[in-house]
């Protein structure tokens, strides 16, 4: 099998740690294995007119067809050809022929004591380097009072290596396809019930809403590396006669890949989140190495050129607190400095501890005393409550034990036991 390689940027020897993973297979799951059906969940609807175009639908049905499965697929979540009642028997048959409704398999869930749910996903083999057994990620959601956030995955791994992140520290298998993305969501509101004529959800004033409302690209991966994939799966979220998603809520967070960065706000028009987590170059070059390359000022400017920047679309910048490390006063009133200008929130965000990490948590006394700073200088700096630490759900602790578990600890783990094994009674 081939390996991981790392960024030539790094000396021969040298203990300074690469900027960037290269995927070990290419290209994303789009090639179905020899004999086997794929799948027509999560396409765009292009590739979903195609795919009909493909088994002999002929051009002029091609774009009425292919918008009744696509109601079918995104608005009432259908698991199997014979629900489209207005598709005729013999188009269902030929459909059911040659593709399916799979979705990624649900390898386990497990439920945080605060209501967080991770789901381990398996997606569908994609070429011989599978050996018929899928590429595994995991998703997140996060219920709160007047919201659901679902956070996706946009890699197998992920291609930086941030050193305070676990899921930085694991190889990069491959990018996912746009499917692969929108999957996520579709696998998300089948577990929760929340396609069209299933149980609906109820908001504060006892409204029938939805349960998953906003999106974050804040899972295994660099969106930006993955851009093309991003933006389709992104349109295909937020198409209103589908998902239904708006785009004000659906956030990709990257670590600064700035020469996409453009692009991203000019085509998919999502709302951007900046993994900054320090406010001088040599610490961020250690913290995210990716800035030796793209460093704070490059990035800072790139948000400036932000399409769409303003007080109703703030750029949201992720701030994680270590002991010690990024906490003092001094970074607070440098971070002010450094965004004056930018319409901005700051997302304060307590280190997420996983096995291993040599970082600590900052106390909540100095996390208090930051936040005032940059409050009080006209910023919203709310500090993110950790959701799902017992199930290495929070943020930075993504798919990493679940591969390693053995099937015994596996089992502790979907019974709940993941805070005896991992968390050390940490309370949130």
């Amino acid at each position: 099998m081939a390996t991981a390689s790392f960024d030539t940027a790094r000396r021969a020897g040298s203990a300074v740690p690469a900027i960037e993973k290269t995927p070990e297979f290419r290209p994303e799951a789009d090639a179905p294995l020899p004999g086997r059906r794929t799948s027509l969940v999560g396409l765009t609807r292009a590739d979903l007119k195609a795919r009909l175009l493909a088994v002999g639908v002929p051009e002029r049905e091609g774009r009425m067809r292919s918008g009744q499965i696509w109601h079918w697929l995104n608005v009432r979540g259908a698991r199997a050809f014979d629900e489209m009642t207005n598709v005729g028997k013999g188009l269902r048959a030929l459909l059911a022929e040659h593709y399916t409704l799979d979705r990624p398999e649900v390898v386990s869930q497990q439920v945080s004591r605060d209501g967080t749910r991770k789901w381990l996903l398996r997606m569908a083999p994609t070429g011989a380097h599978d050996h018929n057994r899928g590429a595994e990620i995991e998703c997140v959601y996060i219920p709160g009072p007047d919201r659901g956030t679902l956070c996706v995955s946009s890699q197998v791994g992920c291609t930086l290596t941030c050193s305070f992140c676990h899921t930085g520290t694991q190889r990069l298998v491959r990018n996912l396809s746009a499917a692969e993305i929108v999957s996520q969501l579709i696998v998300a509101r089948d577990e929760l019930g929340d396609f069209v004529g299933q149980m609906p959800a109820r908001d504060a004033n006892g409204e029938a809403g939805r349960l998953v409302t906003n999106i974050v690209f804040m899972g295994m991966g660099e969106p930006l590396y993955n851009l093309d994939n991003v933006i389709d799966a992104v349109g295909v979220m937020s198409d209103q006669e589908g998902l239904g998603l708006s785009r004000r809520r659906i956030t990709v967070s990257t670590s600064g890949v700035v020469p996409q960065m453009q692009r991203l706000g000019e085509e998919a028009h999502a709302m951007l989140a900046i993994s900054l987590h320090a406010v001088r170059d040599d610490l961020r070059d250690e913290l995210v190495p990716l800035n030796r390359k793209y460093p704070i000022a490059d990035l800072l400017d790139a948000c400036r050129r932000y399409p769409g920047l303003n007080n109703a679309r703030r750029i949201t910048f992720e701030y994680v607190m270590l002991k010690g490390v990024n906490d003092a006063d001094a970074d607070a009133r440098e971070l002010v400095r450094l965004l004056k200008g930018i319409p901005a929130k700051i997302n304060l965000i307590p280190f997420n501890p996983w096995p291993g990490s040599r970082y600590e948590c900052s106390d909540w006394e100095r996390i208090e005393r930051f936040s005032e700073i940059v409050f009080n200088a006209g910023y919203a700096s709310p500090v993110r409550t950790p959701r799902g630490r017992d199930i290495l759900a929070a943020c930075g602790q993504l798919k990493s034990e679940t591969e390693k578990l053995r099937a015994r600890a596996r089992l502790m783990l979907e019974e709940g036991m993941a805070e005896r094994m991992y968390a050390g009674g940490d309370e949130d």
